[in-house]
């Protein structure tokens, strides 16, 4: 008995894998060979060979997996169409879109590129279309002119989306700008209709700060506890030192931004009752909202004094305090005395 009720399950776990094979084979099996199921099949194989591949060969073989892909993904979701609301382009041609667009313009460090995405709504616009310059079945088809109530929503469809493109476009390219030019978030677009900010705006330029910044030190360095006649010949060359080390600190600090050379380090010196003034300025000669432009200042006061270790020797040395913050001016800089 105990045989019998052995061969019963064997039986009908044969009966179930059976069925289950039976389901996958449907499921998975293209009805015919020329199916859209055949060609997903053949990019599959094609990108597995690829991967056992090398040299050239991988890259071809490879090439072959993405024509496969597109031409199965195109043919599956144009048998169906669902359509983008408000449009006659069906989903199939958004999603075949982007495959071209990653076939086309991808690459194996960044998959998905801005210009992926800058390309996408045109080519699948491009797409929609082309069906349209066809008439015919799969196997007997020919050119032909759309009549000229398809040829408007055509035009009208094309032009949509390259319009979409150019705005997708103009958003990267802003973005590259404010990345490469941080400083023009603090004034050139403020007051602008097409650039919105999501962040809190800059009010001062960080990059203008970093140079008086790191310039401040430096200057303090050379100039403090001096002797006094040494100062004055310092001041003297002053606009000779001071833009050598603004050039020195723009590119140690702003070298990984494009905007490095729009930034110009410049001294003002002015004669006080007590000593002098120090003005170290860096000047923005980028776009700005102010036709004269801006810059930053960072005033310096220098002061002879009788070191406190004197005993007995009567040289006169220098004092030199900064301000603690930099001070954001429009407008052109003071002419140099």
């Amino acid at each position: 008995m105990n045989t019998l009720f052995d061969l019963i399950d064997a039986f009908g776990i044969f009966k179930f894998l059976q069925g289950l094979y039976a389901g996958v084979r449907k499921a998975l099996a293209p009805p015919k060979a020329y199916s859209w199921q055949t060609f997903i099949y053949m990019s599959v194989f094609s990108w597995g060979l690829s991967y056992l591949a090398t040299g050239y060969i991988k890259d071809i073989i490879a090439f072959f997996g993405w024509l496969f892909l597109i031409a199965g993904t195109a043919w599956y979701t144009t048998e169906d169409p669902l359509r983008v609301p408000g449009t006659f382009m069906p989903v199939g041609a958004v999603i075949t879109g982007f495959l071209v667009s990653v076939f086309a313009f991808g690459n194996q460090q960044d998959v998905i590129t801005p210009r992926i995405i800058v390309f996408w709504p045109t080519i699948s616009a491009l797409i929609t279309a082309i069906p349209e310059f066809i008439e015919g079945n799969d196997t007997d088809a020919k050119a032909r002119i759309p009549k000229p109530q398809d040829r408007q929503r055509i035009i009208i469809l094309v032009a949509s989306s390259m319009l979409l493109s150019c705005w997708i476009q103009f958003y990267f390219v802003m973005d590259n700008w404010l990345r490469q030019y941080p400083s023009l978030q603090a004034d050139t677009f403020k007051n602008s209709t097409f650039v919105v900010r999501t962040e809190q705006p800059v009010k001062i330029p960080q990059n203008g700060v970093v140079i008086l910044e790191k310039l401040q030190p430096i200057v303090v360095e050379q100039i403090a506890a001096r002797p006094w006649s040494e100062v004055e010949k310092w001041l003297i060359d002053a606009k000779r030192k001071v833009e050598i080390l603004g050039r020195e600190i723009i590119q140690k600090n702003l070298g990984k931004y494009e905007e490095k050379e729009l930034w110009h380090v410049e001294p003002r010196v002015a004669n006080t009752k007590s000593g002098y003034i120090l003005d170290l300025l860096s000047i923005w000669i980028g776009p700005s909202s102010n036709p004269r432009g801006y810059y930053l200042k960072k005033s310096c006061r220098i002061e002879p004094v009788a070191p406190a270790n004197n005993l007995g020797n009567k040289i006169t040395v220098a004092e030199i305090e900064c301000d603690r913050a930099s001070k954001l001016i429009p407008g052109s800089p003071p002419p140099q005395q």
